[in-house]
Protein backbone atom coordinates (compact mmCIF):
# COMPACT_ATOMS: atom_id res chain seq x y z
CA UNK A 1 0.00 0.00 0.00
CA UNK A 2 1.22 3.48 -0.84
CA UNK A 3 2.18 5.58 2.17
CA UNK A 4 1.59 9.29 2.60
CA UNK A 5 4.43 11.68 3.48
CA UNK A 6 4.61 13.93 6.52
CA UNK A 7 6.80 16.99 6.97
CA UNK A 8 7.05 18.88 10.26
CA UNK A 9 7.00 22.63 9.59
CA UNK A 10 8.73 24.17 12.61
CA UNK A 11 8.28 27.69 13.93
CA UNK A 12 9.88 28.69 17.26
CA UNK A 13 6.77 28.49 19.45
CA UNK A 14 4.26 27.04 16.98
CA UNK A 15 2.21 28.25 14.06
CA UNK A 16 -0.58 30.06 15.83
CA UNK A 17 0.38 33.72 15.97
CA UNK A 18 -0.44 33.81 19.70
CA UNK A 19 1.45 30.59 20.48
CA UNK A 20 4.18 32.46 22.33
CA UNK A 21 1.58 33.65 24.87
CA UNK A 22 0.18 30.18 25.51
CA UNK A 23 1.02 28.56 28.89
CA UNK A 24 2.47 25.48 27.16
CA UNK A 25 5.24 27.38 25.34
CA UNK A 26 8.47 29.00 26.51
CA UNK A 27 9.71 31.75 24.15
CA UNK A 28 13.03 31.95 25.98
CA UNK A 29 13.68 28.25 25.47
CA UNK A 30 12.82 28.73 21.79
CA UNK A 31 16.08 30.67 21.53
CA UNK A 32 18.14 27.59 22.45
CA UNK A 33 19.49 24.69 20.42
CA UNK A 34 18.00 22.16 22.85
CA UNK A 35 14.48 23.34 21.99
CA UNK A 36 14.99 22.45 18.34
CA UNK A 37 16.88 19.24 19.10
CA UNK A 38 13.92 18.03 21.17
CA UNK A 39 11.48 18.95 18.38
CA UNK A 40 13.60 17.21 15.73
CA UNK A 41 13.89 14.06 17.82
CA UNK A 42 10.13 14.03 18.39
CA UNK A 43 9.56 14.24 14.64
CA UNK A 44 12.09 11.48 14.06
CA UNK A 45 10.43 9.33 16.75
CA UNK A 46 7.25 9.68 14.70
CA UNK A 47 9.14 8.50 11.56
CA UNK A 48 8.26 11.73 9.74
CA UNK A 49 9.92 12.27 6.37
CA UNK A 50 11.39 15.66 7.09
CA UNK A 51 11.71 18.79 9.19
CA UNK A 52 11.30 22.18 7.53
CA UNK A 53 12.40 25.66 8.59
CA UNK A 54 10.93 28.75 6.96
CA UNK A 55 12.99 31.92 6.69
CA UNK A 56 12.91 35.55 5.71
CA UNK A 57 15.71 38.07 5.55
CA UNK A 58 13.94 40.86 7.42
CA UNK A 59 12.30 41.32 10.80
CA UNK A 60 8.85 39.86 10.13
CA UNK A 61 5.63 41.48 11.26
CA UNK A 62 5.48 43.53 14.43
CA UNK A 63 7.94 42.09 16.92
CA UNK A 64 6.35 44.20 19.66
CA UNK A 65 3.46 41.72 19.70
CA UNK A 66 4.94 38.44 18.53
CA UNK A 67 8.08 36.36 18.74
CA UNK A 68 10.32 36.08 15.72
CA UNK A 69 12.13 33.29 13.92
CA UNK A 70 15.59 33.62 15.40
CA UNK A 71 18.02 31.37 13.59
CA UNK A 72 19.35 31.15 10.04
CA UNK A 73 18.03 27.75 8.96
CA UNK A 74 21.10 26.20 7.35
CA UNK A 75 23.11 26.96 10.46
CA UNK A 76 20.47 25.42 12.71
CA UNK A 77 19.93 22.36 10.51
CA UNK A 78 23.66 21.68 10.44
CA UNK A 79 23.51 21.44 14.22
CA UNK A 80 20.41 19.23 14.06
CA UNK A 81 22.16 16.92 11.60
CA UNK A 82 24.40 15.79 14.43
CA UNK A 83 21.48 15.28 16.82
CA UNK A 84 19.36 13.12 14.48
CA UNK A 85 19.94 10.11 12.24
CA UNK A 86 17.19 9.69 9.66
CA UNK A 87 14.84 12.65 9.37
CA UNK A 88 15.21 14.96 6.37
CA UNK A 89 16.36 18.56 6.95
CA UNK A 90 14.82 21.21 4.66
CA UNK A 91 15.97 24.85 4.79
CA UNK A 92 14.45 27.88 3.11
CA UNK A 93 16.86 30.05 1.13
CA UNK A 94 16.20 32.95 -1.23
CA UNK A 95 17.26 33.10 -4.86
CA UNK A 96 16.80 36.88 -4.86
CA UNK A 97 19.29 37.76 -2.12
CA UNK A 98 21.94 35.05 -2.50
CA UNK A 99 24.41 33.89 -5.13
CA UNK A 100 24.26 30.38 -6.65
CA UNK A 101 27.79 29.37 -5.72
CA UNK A 102 27.24 30.35 -2.11
CA UNK A 103 23.99 28.38 -1.68
CA UNK A 104 25.09 25.38 -3.75
CA UNK A 105 28.09 25.02 -1.46
CA UNK A 106 26.01 25.41 1.72
CA UNK A 107 23.45 22.79 0.70
CA UNK A 108 26.17 20.40 -0.49
CA UNK A 109 27.81 20.83 2.91
CA UNK A 110 24.56 20.09 4.78
CA UNK A 111 23.96 17.04 2.59
CA UNK A 112 27.40 15.64 3.41
CA UNK A 113 27.19 16.48 7.11
CA UNK A 114 23.76 14.81 7.41
CA UNK A 115 24.54 11.75 5.30
CA UNK A 116 22.15 12.75 2.50
CA UNK A 117 19.24 14.42 4.27
CA UNK A 118 19.34 17.99 2.91
CA UNK A 119 16.50 19.77 1.12
CA UNK A 120 16.19 23.30 -0.24
CA UNK A 121 12.91 25.20 -0.11
CA UNK A 122 13.38 27.66 -2.97
CA UNK A 123 11.84 31.09 -2.39
CA UNK A 124 12.03 34.33 -4.34
CA UNK A 125 11.37 36.64 -1.33
CA UNK A 126 8.20 38.69 -1.73
CA UNK A 127 8.69 41.19 1.10
CA UNK A 128 9.53 44.84 0.58
CA UNK A 129 11.45 44.95 3.87
CA UNK A 130 13.73 42.20 2.62
CA UNK A 131 14.75 44.23 -0.42
CA UNK A 132 15.76 47.16 1.78
CA UNK A 133 18.21 44.95 3.64
CA UNK A 134 20.07 44.20 0.41
CA UNK A 135 20.90 47.59 -1.07
CA UNK A 136 17.58 47.97 -2.92
CA UNK A 137 14.76 50.46 -2.64
CA UNK A 138 12.08 47.93 -3.62
CA UNK A 139 11.70 44.23 -4.33
CA UNK A 140 12.10 43.10 -7.94
CA UNK A 141 8.90 42.42 -9.87
CA UNK A 142 7.30 38.99 -9.47
CA UNK A 143 8.19 37.85 -13.01
CA UNK A 144 11.78 39.05 -12.67
CA UNK A 145 12.21 37.22 -9.35
CA UNK A 146 11.14 33.95 -10.96
CA UNK A 147 13.33 34.59 -14.00
CA UNK A 148 16.33 34.95 -11.70
CA UNK A 149 15.23 31.92 -9.66
CA UNK A 150 15.10 29.76 -12.80
CA UNK A 151 18.67 30.55 -13.75
CA UNK A 152 19.78 30.33 -10.11
CA UNK A 153 18.63 26.71 -9.76
CA UNK A 154 20.10 25.78 -13.14
CA UNK A 155 23.47 27.09 -11.97
CA UNK A 156 23.22 25.32 -8.60
CA UNK A 157 22.47 21.99 -10.27
CA UNK A 158 25.46 22.44 -12.60
CA UNK A 159 27.66 23.17 -9.58
CA UNK A 160 26.48 20.05 -7.75
CA UNK A 161 27.44 18.11 -10.88
CA UNK A 162 30.84 19.83 -11.24
CA UNK A 163 32.35 16.84 -9.45
CA UNK A 164 31.61 13.41 -10.88
CA UNK A 165 30.56 10.83 -8.29
CA UNK A 166 33.93 9.06 -8.36
CA UNK A 167 36.13 12.17 -8.66
CA UNK A 168 37.48 11.82 -5.11
CA UNK A 169 39.65 8.69 -5.43
CA UNK A 170 41.55 9.21 -2.13
CA UNK A 171 44.45 6.92 -3.05
CA UNK A 172 47.03 7.20 -0.25
CA UNK A 173 49.50 4.88 -1.96
CA UNK A 174 49.79 6.99 -5.12
CA UNK A 175 49.27 10.30 -3.37
CA UNK A 176 46.27 11.16 -5.57
CA UNK A 177 43.32 12.63 -3.70
CA UNK A 178 41.10 13.51 -6.67
CA UNK A 179 40.96 12.73 -10.37
CA UNK A 180 40.95 16.23 -11.79
CA UNK A 181 39.72 14.90 -15.15
CA UNK A 182 36.44 14.24 -13.37
CA UNK A 183 36.10 17.75 -11.90
CA UNK A 184 34.69 20.28 -14.33
CA UNK A 185 34.26 24.05 -14.48
CA UNK A 186 30.67 24.87 -15.42
CA UNK A 187 31.49 28.11 -17.30
CA UNK A 188 27.96 29.44 -16.93
CA UNK A 189 27.30 32.78 -18.60
CA UNK A 190 23.69 33.94 -18.39
CA UNK A 191 21.63 37.12 -18.02
CA UNK A 192 21.82 37.06 -14.20
CA UNK A 193 24.90 35.01 -13.33
CA UNK A 194 28.42 34.38 -14.54
CA UNK A 195 29.85 31.41 -12.65
CA UNK A 196 32.99 29.51 -13.61
CA UNK A 197 33.04 26.72 -11.00
CA UNK A 198 33.71 24.00 -10.09
CA UNK A 199 32.31 23.72 -6.57
CA UNK A 200 34.94 23.31 -3.84
CA UNK A 201 33.19 20.31 -2.30
CA UNK A 202 32.45 16.88 -3.86
CA UNK A 203 29.06 16.00 -5.28
CA UNK A 204 26.35 15.78 -2.59
CA UNK A 205 25.45 12.38 -1.13
CA UNK A 206 22.00 12.64 -2.78
CA UNK A 207 23.47 13.91 -6.06
CA UNK A 208 21.34 17.02 -5.59
CA UNK A 209 19.59 18.04 -2.36
CA UNK A 210 15.82 17.65 -2.57
CA UNK A 211 14.26 20.69 -4.28
CA UNK A 212 11.13 22.09 -2.63
CA UNK A 213 8.93 24.98 -3.75
CA UNK A 214 6.07 26.78 -2.04
CA UNK A 215 4.64 29.35 -4.48
CA UNK A 216 1.19 28.61 -5.87
CA UNK A 217 0.79 31.50 -8.32
CA UNK A 218 0.57 30.67 -12.01
CA UNK A 219 4.29 31.35 -12.37
CA UNK A 220 4.98 29.40 -9.19
CA UNK A 221 3.11 26.33 -10.41
CA UNK A 222 4.98 26.34 -13.68
CA UNK A 223 8.26 26.70 -11.80
CA UNK A 224 7.29 23.79 -9.55
CA UNK A 225 6.48 21.60 -12.53
CA UNK A 226 9.93 22.28 -13.96
CA UNK A 227 12.11 22.02 -10.85
CA UNK A 228 10.34 20.99 -7.63
CA UNK A 229 10.33 17.52 -6.13
CA UNK A 230 8.06 18.52 -3.25
CA UNK A 231 5.55 21.37 -3.11
CA UNK A 232 4.33 23.02 0.08
CA UNK A 233 0.96 24.62 -0.63
CA UNK A 234 -1.91 26.31 1.20
CA UNK A 235 -5.37 25.04 0.27
CA UNK A 236 -8.48 25.72 2.37
CA UNK A 237 -10.86 23.12 0.92
CA UNK A 238 -10.66 19.65 -0.58
CA UNK A 239 -11.95 20.98 -3.92
CA UNK A 240 -9.20 23.62 -4.02
CA UNK A 241 -6.61 21.04 -3.01
CA UNK A 242 -7.73 18.59 -5.68
CA UNK A 243 -7.70 21.29 -8.37
CA UNK A 244 -4.19 22.40 -7.40
CA UNK A 245 -2.94 18.79 -7.28
CA UNK A 246 -4.30 17.98 -10.73
CA UNK A 247 -3.05 21.28 -12.17
CA UNK A 248 0.57 20.84 -11.03
CA UNK A 249 0.73 17.13 -11.86
CA UNK A 250 -0.76 17.89 -15.27
CA UNK A 251 2.08 20.27 -16.11
CA UNK A 252 4.85 17.72 -15.63
CA UNK A 253 4.73 15.85 -18.94
CA UNK A 254 5.86 18.84 -21.00
CA UNK A 255 8.98 18.97 -18.83
CA UNK A 256 9.66 15.28 -19.37
CA UNK A 257 8.61 14.36 -15.85
CA UNK A 258 6.14 11.84 -14.41
CA UNK A 259 3.56 12.51 -11.65
CA UNK A 260 5.57 10.35 -9.23
CA UNK A 261 8.49 12.77 -9.43
CA UNK A 262 6.78 15.47 -7.38
CA UNK A 263 5.04 15.28 -4.00
CA UNK A 264 2.22 17.72 -3.22
CA UNK A 265 2.04 18.52 0.52
CA UNK A 266 -0.73 20.89 1.63
CA UNK A 267 -0.32 22.55 5.00
CA UNK A 268 -2.52 21.60 7.94
CA UNK A 269 -2.45 22.97 11.47
CA UNK A 270 -4.16 20.33 13.65
CA UNK A 271 -5.48 21.39 17.05
CA UNK A 272 -6.02 18.13 18.91
CA UNK A 273 -8.25 17.16 21.82
CA UNK A 274 -9.48 13.97 23.41
CA UNK A 275 -12.94 15.04 22.23
CA UNK A 276 -14.02 17.44 19.51
CA UNK A 277 -15.32 19.81 22.19
CA UNK A 278 -11.93 19.84 23.93
CA UNK A 279 -10.19 20.57 20.61
CA UNK A 280 -12.55 23.48 19.93
CA UNK A 281 -11.89 24.80 23.43
CA UNK A 282 -8.14 24.72 22.76
CA UNK A 283 -8.66 26.58 19.51
CA UNK A 284 -10.76 29.24 21.26
CA UNK A 285 -8.14 29.52 24.01
CA UNK A 286 -5.45 30.29 21.43
CA UNK A 287 -7.64 32.73 19.51
CA UNK A 288 -8.42 34.61 22.71
CA UNK A 289 -4.70 35.45 22.95
CA UNK A 290 -4.60 37.19 19.55
CA UNK A 291 -3.40 40.80 19.58
CA UNK A 292 -5.55 42.52 16.92
CA UNK A 293 -2.95 45.18 16.04
CA UNK A 294 -0.46 42.42 15.23
CA UNK A 295 -3.01 40.61 13.08
CA UNK A 296 -3.79 43.81 11.15
CA UNK A 297 -0.09 44.29 10.42
CA UNK A 298 0.27 40.70 9.23
CA UNK A 299 -2.82 40.95 7.05
CA UNK A 300 -1.62 44.26 5.60
CA UNK A 301 1.68 42.60 4.63
CA UNK A 302 -0.09 39.66 3.01
CA UNK A 303 -2.30 41.94 0.93
CA UNK A 304 0.22 44.73 0.24
CA UNK A 305 -2.41 47.16 1.54
CA UNK A 306 -2.42 49.18 4.76
CA UNK A 307 -5.50 48.13 6.71
CA UNK A 308 -4.84 50.11 9.90
CA UNK A 309 -7.31 52.93 9.02
CA UNK A 310 -10.23 50.49 8.64
CA UNK A 311 -12.54 49.27 11.46
CA UNK A 312 -11.81 45.77 12.74
CA UNK A 313 -15.48 44.84 12.62
CA UNK A 314 -16.00 46.19 9.13
CA UNK A 315 -15.54 44.33 5.83
CA UNK A 316 -12.24 43.96 4.05
CA UNK A 317 -11.86 47.05 1.84
CA UNK A 318 -11.07 46.96 -1.85
CA UNK A 319 -7.42 45.86 -2.02
CA UNK A 320 -7.31 45.40 -5.78
CA UNK A 321 -6.75 42.17 -7.66
CA UNK A 322 -2.97 41.97 -7.97
CA UNK A 323 0.23 42.22 -5.96
CA UNK A 324 3.91 42.02 -6.82
CA UNK A 325 4.30 40.17 -3.51
CA UNK A 326 3.03 36.67 -2.69
CA UNK A 327 0.34 36.33 -5.36
CA UNK A 328 -1.12 32.95 -4.42
CA UNK A 329 -1.52 33.93 -0.76
CA UNK A 330 -3.14 37.23 -1.84
CA UNK A 331 -5.71 35.30 -3.89
CA UNK A 332 -6.35 32.79 -1.09
CA UNK A 333 -6.93 35.47 1.57
CA UNK A 334 -9.11 37.76 -0.53
CA UNK A 335 -11.09 34.78 -1.80
CA UNK A 336 -11.70 33.55 1.75
CA UNK A 337 -12.85 37.00 2.91
CA UNK A 338 -15.26 37.46 -0.01
CA UNK A 339 -16.59 33.89 -0.01
CA UNK A 340 -17.48 33.92 3.68
CA UNK A 341 -18.18 37.65 3.99
CA UNK A 342 -15.68 38.01 6.85
CA UNK A 343 -14.89 41.17 8.76
CA UNK A 344 -11.24 42.14 9.22
CA UNK A 345 -11.35 40.81 12.79
CA UNK A 346 -12.84 37.50 11.65
CA UNK A 347 -10.31 37.21 8.85
CA UNK A 348 -7.44 37.80 11.30
CA UNK A 349 -8.80 35.03 13.51
CA UNK A 350 -9.14 32.63 10.57
CA UNK A 351 -5.55 33.31 9.52
CA UNK A 352 -4.01 33.30 13.00
CA UNK A 353 -3.53 29.53 13.10
CA UNK A 354 -1.82 29.02 9.77
CA UNK A 355 -1.52 32.25 7.73
CA UNK A 356 -3.87 30.82 5.11
CA UNK A 357 -3.14 27.13 5.63
CA UNK A 358 -5.99 24.92 6.76
CA UNK A 359 -6.62 24.79 10.51
CA UNK A 360 -8.58 21.79 11.80
CA UNK A 361 -9.63 21.27 15.43
CA UNK A 362 -10.72 17.77 16.36
CA UNK A 363 -9.75 14.38 17.74
CA UNK A 364 -6.87 12.28 16.42
CA UNK A 365 -9.39 10.10 14.56
CA UNK A 366 -11.03 13.13 12.95
CA UNK A 367 -7.66 14.57 11.87
CA UNK A 368 -6.62 11.19 10.46
CA UNK A 369 -9.95 11.02 8.59
CA UNK A 370 -9.18 14.38 6.96
CA UNK A 371 -5.67 13.35 5.96
CA UNK A 372 -6.86 10.00 4.61
CA UNK A 373 -9.60 11.62 2.54
CA UNK A 374 -7.27 14.12 0.86
CA UNK A 375 -4.61 11.46 0.29
CA UNK A 376 -6.78 8.63 -1.05
CA UNK A 377 -8.94 10.92 -3.21
CA UNK A 378 -6.01 12.53 -5.02
CA UNK A 379 -5.66 15.96 -3.42
CA UNK A 380 -2.34 15.31 -1.62
CA UNK A 381 0.67 13.01 -1.51
CA UNK A 382 1.12 13.91 2.14
CA UNK A 383 1.00 16.94 4.41
CA UNK A 384 3.05 19.80 5.75
CA UNK A 385 2.16 19.50 9.44
CA UNK A 386 2.07 22.86 11.22
CA UNK A 387 1.69 22.37 14.99
CA UNK A 388 -0.19 25.30 16.57
CA UNK A 389 2.15 25.22 19.58
CA UNK A 390 5.61 23.74 20.07
CA UNK A 391 6.78 21.43 21.36
CA UNK A 392 3.39 20.20 22.63
CA UNK A 393 1.48 20.37 19.35
CA UNK A 394 4.00 18.14 17.57
CA UNK A 395 4.12 15.71 20.50
CA UNK A 396 0.34 15.40 20.29
CA UNK A 397 0.49 14.73 16.55
CA UNK A 398 3.23 12.13 16.86
CA UNK A 399 1.65 10.38 19.84
CA UNK A 400 -1.98 10.46 18.68
CA UNK A 401 -2.34 10.97 14.91
CA UNK A 402 0.69 9.06 13.63
CA UNK A 403 -0.32 5.78 15.37
CA UNK A 404 -3.83 6.15 13.92
CA UNK A 405 -2.39 6.58 10.42
CA UNK A 406 -0.13 3.58 11.00
CA UNK A 407 -3.08 1.44 12.13
CA UNK A 408 -4.80 2.31 8.85
CA UNK A 409 -1.71 1.29 6.86
CA UNK A 410 -1.26 4.86 5.57
CA UNK A 411 2.13 5.66 7.12
CA UNK A 412 5.40 3.87 7.74
CA UNK A 413 6.13 2.21 11.07
CA UNK A 414 9.91 2.29 10.50
CA UNK A 415 12.25 4.18 8.22
CA UNK A 416 13.25 2.13 5.18
CA UNK A 417 15.70 4.66 3.71
CA UNK A 418 18.61 6.72 4.99
CA UNK A 419 18.29 9.77 2.71
CA UNK A 420 15.60 12.40 2.27
CA UNK A 421 15.15 11.36 -1.36
CA UNK A 422 14.73 7.81 -0.17
CA UNK A 423 11.97 8.82 2.27
CA UNK A 424 10.09 10.52 -0.56
CA UNK A 425 10.68 7.63 -2.97
CA UNK A 426 12.64 9.82 -5.37
CA UNK A 427 15.59 8.72 -7.48
CA UNK A 428 19.09 10.09 -7.06
CA UNK A 429 19.77 12.40 -10.05
CA UNK A 430 22.12 10.92 -12.61
CA UNK A 431 25.24 13.04 -13.10
CA UNK A 432 24.93 15.21 -16.20
CA UNK A 433 28.10 13.71 -17.72
CA UNK A 434 26.52 10.24 -17.57
CA UNK A 435 23.33 11.64 -19.13
CA UNK A 436 25.33 13.11 -22.04
CA UNK A 437 27.30 9.89 -22.54
CA UNK A 438 24.06 7.86 -22.59
CA UNK A 439 22.51 10.26 -25.11
CA UNK A 440 25.55 9.97 -27.36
Amino acid sequence: MKHLHLNAFVMPNGHHEAAWRHPSTDPRRAATLKHYVDIARTAERGKLDSLFLADGVALWGNVRYNSHTLFEPLTLLSALAGATERIGLIATASTTYNEPYHLARKFASLDHLSGGRAGWNIVTSAGEDEARNFNRDARPAHALRYERATEFVEVARKLWDSWEDDAAVIDKASGVYADTERIHPIDHNGPHFQVRGPLNIPRPVQGHPLLVQAGSSETGKEYAARFAEAVFTAQQTFAEGKAFYDDVKGRLAKHGRSPEEIKILPGISPILGRTEAEAKEREAELNALITPSYGVRQLSNMLDHDLTPYPLDGPLPDVGTFTEGAQSRFELVTGLARRENLTIRQLIERLAGGRGHRVFAGTATQVADQLEHWFTEGAADGFNVMPPTLPGGLEDFVDLVVPELQRRGLFRTEYTATTLRGHYGLARPVHRTAVKEHAA
